[in-house]
């Protein structure tokens, strides 16, 4: 199998140029002008259109068992609406229930996304502690190419992972070259105040960000980041939502500590005047966490986007349809959390960003790819166009004009929450492994294509950080020995 991209602009991170892309068995071969084709070769015209790396979405919940349901969205549908949206590779979420061995919790999940029809990961959640977590994390490190653990600081009672669990935690996966990811959110709080706003008769969505404000985003933030900087151990935080957390992963970068930020294009767009809809069932569609924000906190995402305060763009898509969010019609708090987004990332964030003058064409590709696989020591072979690297590529068009609608999206899901929003920019071909899967608005898909990727342990910045830990070890007195 060949393929030759032709008379595009290619987009990397780090630089736009004109240049042909052949690919062959799966693999970019050359990136440069005036390419021949091989004959046999499949041929993609490209002119007037960018070529960039294919996205990549480091933030997704496929066919997820949460809250007394399961997401309606599977690995194949939802690598499907991933290449149509030109995300080509999702990092999912294992996540064991308290008690459960994380290597029985990956395996189940590694069976569930077999039918991926797109490259594919996992960040394995530790929700609880002892021995067997300890080695655990060392066998899927070793054995199974994981370098990310995450860490629910929300849901108490369930997957909450508290103080203890994070002080335990987060020195193992530095000992073994592992990025903790954490989602920053004071559980003890949101529990507090869910049961005092029930108690005062709220509980229809809007009792959702009230329970959730930014200072309770804020407060975990500042904390984990103390922790961790108090270990030594970098960290990551996703789906950063509010000013609160945004100024605490500024001050601790100020100050050198490595802190990696993601947001989700939700969150860039939609405010919390959602929640106040008389409609319940729009209400309760948009019920995810961290929630939305009031207007003044997606001005902040932006700047911090464009700034490189947070470095990588996400969806946190994980689908609940209007029935199964129905199971909280009496109580806010058992609304599933989740809402969509897999298949419109990229495109709104290239209207929003690039359109706007708030991101340049370069950003966008840093921001929906390269500085994922860089995070999470992937790069070179994922987030750029160059030879030797993964045939995963988009043709994009920045005149390609779509208004987003349920209707027509490939999301398993009965609603969008960026439904009658026209987008400028979008994937004419998503092409995977070396393959066109999604042309001018067409699925070109099988089940089970994708593959699992495994991802090395110990990027740079992991090693830079043992280095810099080695040269301050803890301090010692010789006093000789004490006199009786």
């Amino acid at each position: 199998m060949s393929l030759l991209i032709r008379n595009g602009t290619v987009v990397n991170a780090d630089r736009s140029f004109a240049a042909d892309v052949y690919c062959e068995a799966g693999k970019i071969v050359a990136v440069e002008p005036g390419l021949g084709a091989p004959q046999g070769a499949e041929i993609v015209d490209a002119s007037g259109c960018l070529v960039l790396p294919g996205g990549i979405d480091p933030h997704t919940h496929m066919q997820l068992p949460f809250m007394g349901t399961v997401a309606s969205e599977d690995f194949f549908s939802g690598t499907a609406a991933a290449l149509a949206g030109g995300t080509t590779m999702i990092i999912d979420f294992v996540i064991p229930n308290p008690g459960e061995r994380l290597l029985d919790a990956y395996h189940k999940w590694r069976a569930w996304a077999e039918k991926s029809c797109a490259d594919y990961s996992f960040h394995v959640a530790i929700t609880w502690w002892d021995e067997s977590v300890y080695e655990d994390m060392g066998t899927l490190v070793r054995d199974w190419g994981v370098n990310s653990f995450k860490h629910f600081m929300a849901y108490k009672g369930a997957i909450m992972a508290d103080d203890g669990v994070l002080t335990q935690s987060f020195p193992r996966a530095l000992a073994l070259g592992a990025l903790p990811t954490v989602h920053a959110e004071n559980g003890e709080l949101v529990d507090y105040l869910q049961k005092l706003l029930l108690k005062k008769g709220i509980i229809g969505p809007e009792g959702h960000p009230q329970s959730r404000p930014p200072k309770v985003e804020g407060e975990a933030a500042q904390r984990v980041i103390q922790i961790a900087g108090i270990l030594g151990v970098p960290i990551y935080l996703v789906h950063n939502s509010a000013i609160e957390s945004v100024d605490a992963i500024a001050r601790a970068r100020r100050q050198g500590q490595r802190v990696f930020g993601e947001c989700l294009t939700q969150h860039l767009l939609i405010d919390e005047s959602v929640y106040y809809d008389k409609d319940w069932k729009r209400a309760a569609a948009h019920v995810m966490s961290p929630p939305f924000r009031p207007r003044p906190h997606q001005e902040a995402l932006w700047e911090a986007l464009s700034g490189g305060i947070l470095q990588t763009t996400a969806t946190d898509h994980c689908c609940f349809c209007g029935d199964q969010k129905a199971m909280g019609q009496e109580n806010f708090a058992r609304i599933p959390n989740g809402t969509a987004g897999v298949e419109d990332r990229m495109a709104v964030l290239w209207h929003h960003g690039v359109n706007m003058g708030r991101l340049t064409a370069n950003d966008f590709v840093a921001l929906t790819s390269s500085n994922t696989a860089r995070i999470f020591n992937v790069y070179p072979r994922k987030g750029v166009i160059q030879a030797d690297g993964d045939a995963d590529i988009v043709v994009w068009d920045p005149q390609l004009r779509r208004t987003i609608a349920a209707e027509t999206q490939h999301q398993q899901v009965d609603f969008n929450v960026f439904e009658g929003m026209e987008v400028s920019g979008g994937p004419v071909y998503t092409i995977s492994q070396g393959k066109v899967v999604f042309a001018h608005g067409r699925l070109q898909v099988e089940p089970g294509t994708g593959r699992y990727v495994s991802r090395p342990a110990f990027a740079p910045f992991m090693r830079a950080q043992q280095q810099h830990n080695d040269r301050h070890p803890a301090r010692v007195v010789n006093r000789g020995r004490p006199d009786h």
